[in-house]
């Protein structure tokens, strides 16, 4: 990669565009160039349309301060005429984004999404860039659905399932027969902080609207195999979950239960762990962790507080690896959810994008 891209935000003052307005501030492949919100925040300096909710512990980087707010609907043909792709990070009804980016798409736009709305599209790759990268394979098939000849959607998974999926994923050569997965995520989840969240003071929420849906069946899309110009999912593993909402700013939990066809020993699960890698190390981009999989022999941890920023945010982490009375065994991840699970998840699917081509 000789290049940089030049790249738009669509989204960007919510909680996710935010991150990535500043995980793009000196990045060596992507330079912003726009920044595209609802009609309402249009016009105004960033610094402005975002005074009163900017959620990141950073200042608003400087080269975004005074850049102008696009309309993402109203300017999208001006807007395609700036840059090479786009994150779309928005907060719209569902048939609003697939409508939104598939207009994007078709103004040869490649769309890099951490929206849900085209999980499902079985044409649409949805990557963890260490898993499933060989999913981009699609996107030929992609283009000739929608008419276009450099613009695609690709699509990161729910945030969740980097808490687990990376984990299980390492096992699956031992015959994953089914695994229980309970979550706790953090508020930033919700797009919320502490003090646009006071019911979670104190409160745990015994539900995340459709993120259980998501979370059993999102893993056999990511596992699944290209048929036929469609992503197939996989049959298994069975996966059941729980996702509850937890009074933590940042980083999700998972505490999984595995069960194997052929159980495993424990020193050849921590083997897998440690040896897993994917594209991303291999191609060294720059927001891969060098350690995909960093494994705490301490009984207290991972905890979000003290790991989530393990490799900047972007490395998973599991501890407390041990046999089950009812599973084969049991153990804990933990994952950055707006880091490696939203946006810099993206910014990761973007750069394996652009190592591969596909913005060329």
């Amino acid at each position: 990669m000789n290049r940089t891209y030049r790249v738009g935000v669509i989204g960007a003052t919510g909680m996710v565009g935010q991150r990535f307005v500043t995980l793009l501030d000196g990045h060596p492949l992507f330079t912003p160039v726009v920044l595209a919100a609802s009609a309402r925040s249009a016009g105004k300096p960033y610094r402005e349309a975002v005074d009163g909710k900017w959620a990141m512990t950073s200042p608003i980087p400087a080269y975004a301060t005074e850049m102008p707010v696009l309309d993402a609907e109203a300017d999208a043909e001006k807007i395609a005429g700036m840059v090479d792709f786009v994150f779309c990070a928005v907060n719209m009804k569902k048939d609003a984004i697939k409508a939104l980016e598939e207009r994007y798409a078709k103004l040869e736009v490649p769309v890099v999404s951490n929206n849900s709305a085209h999980r499902e599209t079985p044409d649409v790759p949805m990557i963890i860039p260490e898993i499933n990268a060989q999913h981009l394979d699609i996107i030929p098939a992609q283009r000739a659905r929608l008419g276009t000849t450099r613009g695609f959607i690709a699509v990161k998974s729910n945030c969740s399932l980097q808490s687990y999926v990376p984990l299980l994923h390492p096992l699956l050569r031992f015959g994953i027969r089914c695994a229980a997965v309970t979550t706790y995520q953090a508020i930033s989840g919700a797009g919320k902080t502490f003090a646009t969240m006071p019911e979670i003071v104190d409160n745990i929420i015994p539900y995340i609207g459709g993120e259980e849906q998501k979370s059993e069946e999102e893993p056999l899309k990511i596992w699944g195999s290209i048929t036929d110009g469609r992503i197939v999912p996989a049959k298994g593993p069975v996966i059941t979950s729980q996702c509850l909402r937890v009074p933590v700013s940042d980083g999700h939990t998972a505490a999984v239960f595995v069960s194997f066809e052929k159980k495993p020993s424990k020193e050849q699960i921590l083997s897998a762990w440690k040896d897993f890698a994917g594209e991303p190390q291999a191609l060294g981009l720059p927001s891969a962790p060098k350690q995909f999989i960093h494994y705490f022999e301490e009984d207290d941890r991972p905890q979000a507080r003290l790991d989530r920023m393990t490799e900047n945010g972007m490395a998973i982490c599991a501890g407390r690896l041990r046999e089950d009375v009812l599973f084969d065994y049991k153990f804990i991840g933990l994952s950055h959810n707006t880091l490696r699970g939203a946006a810099g998840g993206a910014v990761l699917l973007a750069e394996l994008l652009a190592a591969k081509g596909y913005f060329d």
